[in-house]
């Protein structure tokens, strides 16, 4: 049983250490376990007697029932316990009570109060352009002090390419609605192969957007409240903005200056900006597919250095191999048991 979990896990991509690891055990075990003559198995006895220290019946029995009297029942363990000691009471231990009342199943939320949980948004894999956009709303300070101007912006996750934007006086669904169909004719979407993510801001959710992309054939993809990282390929852009130098220091002057600032860095953007993430091409260069032919031609070029001055090389030459696919929001792959 032991074996064929870490065998499962290994074949699945997991270390080998690392899965013996989550089931307390040492590699160097589980190899000599393999090599016996019957395949192995776990022979680990575990303990054979019961701690002298350990829980009578009487004291568990005494511990369900001061938990679940009217008196304390809906009162905490780390409330329980000192109320106790101030009653000249000792029963147990914080922990004791806790492993008790999770053992009998007590220690589980109350439907009506139970704290609301918001699961991580489903990944989103991009093979190509045009696949999964991610959008957001960014503040622009303006000339009047306490205001702003606001950055409406969409991106493409495969290429990084800006492939909207616009700057308003205000957030409104309809202005964003709006952009998501410019950019939907813009970039010459085909309806239902369109996933756009967001976060839960008012211009995002409300009906109005909501309609346009049910009209259009886009999927709507949400993050968690107040959750930055499931937009982070957004976050990520919006800081690139204000930290590139020549970002004014002092605010907008005006709403036209805004755009035309924007202008300016979206063509640098995407059209001279050397991605980190992409291999060091544009996003232009690798939304309309010629990052290929650029990659390729670095590689050339150092394979040519490397044998002109190969005592220079103690390995493979640097990676120029074009990015694959791009998934937002990546799911944890699930840990061997």
């Amino acid at each position: 049983m032991i074996l064929g979990l870490i065998k499962e896990a290994v074949d699945n991509g997991a270390r080998i250490e690392a899965a013996c690891e989550m089931l307390d055990l040492c590699a160097r075990t589980v190899e000599r376990w393999r090599r016996q003559a019957d395949g192995g198995e776990d022979r680990r006895a575990g303990p054979k007697t019961t701690p002298q220290h350990a829980l009578t019946p009487a004291e568990r029995a005494a511990i369900m029932a001061i938990a679940t009297s009217s008196e304390y029942r809906n009162m905490s363990v780390r409330q329980l316990v000192p109320t106790l000691a101030d009653k000249g009471q000792y029963v147990a231990s914080e922990s004791s009570f806790y492993r008790v009342l999770h053992e009998s199943g007590l220690m589980t939320h109350r439907s009506h109060v139970r704290p609301a949980t918001h699961r991580k948004p489903n990944e989103h894999v991009a093979t190509g352009p045009r696949q999964v956009w991610t959008w957001d709303i960014t503040y622009l300070r303006a000339s009047v002090r306490g205001t702003f101007h606001y950055l409406y912006l969409v991106l493409d996750i495969w290429s990084r390419k800006v492939v909207a934007w616009e700057v308003h006086v205000d957030e409104s669904m309809d202005l964003a609605a709006a952009l998501a169909d410019k950019a939907y004719v813009a970039e010459n979407v085909t309806p239902g192969s369109l996933v756009l993510h967001a976060d839960n801001g008012g211009p995002m959710k409300g009906a109005t957007m909501l309609a346009t992309l049910q009209r259009l054939g886009i999927a709507a993809s949400f993050s968690r409240p107040h959750v930055s990282d499931d937009n982070a390929i957004c976050e990520a852009l919006f800081r690139t903005l204000k930290y590139r130098p020549g970002y004014p220091r002092k605010p907008f002057a005006s709403l036209e200056h805004a755009r035309q600032w924007v202008a300016a860095f979206v063509d640098w953007y995407n059209n001279e900006h050397l991605h980190s993430s992409l291999r060091y091409v544009t996003p232009g260069d690798r939304h309309e597919g010629r990052d290929k032919a650029i990659l390729a031609k670095r590689r050339a070029v150092y394979s040519a250095a490397k044998r002109a001055t190969p005592r220079r090389w103690t390995g493979d030459i640097r990676n120029w191999t074009p990015i694959g696919n791009v998934t937002l929001n990546p799911q944890r792959i699930p840990q061997a048991a």
